[in-house]
Order: structure tokens, then C-alpha cells, then sequence
């Protein structure tokens, strides 16, 4: 059986948005999911799955939380195998060491390697974007909070849906998904 991590974008920001994790996942497990878990209150769930069309998982996922919650809710889905791609592939690994300060935004779909130069830094910013495939690596040396390169800038810049995870959130889903 395929592990799997699913990314729900915007979830528990406040508002409309939230969502319980126990609720998310009662709802993986009714989509016959196995071995299911959830990490922090963002819309992370890691699962087992036999089903290897990620199209085919991401329509059970999606009909399922919109009966549940009664609204569309863009979900992002990675195996195993891509987490761990994703975490040899880190092109900022050898420059920061604080974990804090890498993100990785990760995109429904690839916008295709033009899009990188759109991804330039606007002036004024420290931080970098690389886009690798689904991926977009994110390095912040002055912190995310301060970076204009946010979530919505990815997303504008590539024309893609994309949830934003920081690196140690990539690491403990990984772990996860390699432990169950």
C-alpha cells in the first residue's frame, strides 16, 4: 500500500477556514483510507492508500470534504517517494541551517520551467524562490514573516495552486509517512 501526505490549502488560518483534524480524519477514514494521521491544525494528513492515480485520490478526497464541510477546499497530494525527492532536492540545504528559514511551497500541478524567472525576488527582498518540477524551495534568512515571498506570491507568479509548508513540517510528514 502507496503512503501518501495530503496538503489542504488554507486551513485553520481562522474563520470559515477551520477545520478539526479529528473531524479530517474520521473523513480520510471513510474515504477507506489506512492508517491515518493527521499533523498540527493545518490540513495535514498522512495515509495509506492502494489506489496509485493521484487524479482518482484527490476526487475521492475532494468529495469527500466538500460533503463533509459543504465547501470546495484545494488539496495537494504527495508520495512518499516525492517527499523524499523533495528533501534530496533542496537546493538551499547547504547554505541555511536553520530550518525555520526554508519553506517549500508545493504546487497542484507543474507551471513548467519558463516560470522560474517569474519567481525572481522583488526588490527590496533577501529571500529566494526555486522552482523544481511541483516544488517552489523557499529560503527566508530574515524569517517568512518578513518575506514578501508568500504563498500568494507563488501562487500569482506561476499560475498554479500551491500550499506552503516551512521545512521542519516537510521533515515530520516524511517521518510519518515512512513510520506507518
Amino acid at each position: 500500500m502507496a503512503r501518501y501526505v495530503a496538503l489542504l490549502r488554507a486551513v485553520n488560518i481562522g474563520g470559515a477556514s477551520s477545520m478539526a483534524m479529528a473531524e479530517l480524519k474520521e473523513v480520510f477514514v471513510s474515504c477507506g483510507f489506512d492508517r491515518v494521521a493527521t499533523y498540527i491544525q493545518s490540513g495535514n494528513v498522512v495515509f495509506g492508500c492502494p489506489e496509485t492515480d493521484e487524479a482518482a485520490i484527490l476526487a475521492e478526497i475532494g468529495r469527500a470534504v466538500t460533503h463533509r464541510w459543504g465547501r470546495d477546499v484545494p488539496v495537494l497530494l504527495r508520495s512518499l517517494a516525492e517527499l523524499d525527492a523533495m528533501i534530496a532536492a533542496n537546493p538551499y540545504l547547504a547554505v541555511q541551517t536553520d530550518q525555520t528559514k526554508l519553506l517549500v511551497t508545493m504546487l497542484s500541478s507543474d507551471p513548467g520551467a519558463d516560470k522560474q524567472a517569474a519567481l525572481a525576488s522583488p526588490p527590496g527582498e533577501t529571500g529566494t524562490l526555486t522552482l523544481l518540477g511541483r516544488d517552489v524551495f523557499v529560503h527566508v534568512p530574515d524569517g517568512y514573516g518578513r518575506s514578501k515571498l508568500g504563498n500568494a506570491f507563488v501562487e500569482k507568479k506561476t499560475g498554479v495552486v500551491g500550499t506552503t509548508r516551512n521545512w521542519r513540517s516537510v521533515l515530520k510528514l516524511r517521518e510519518m509517512a515512512a513510520a506507518a
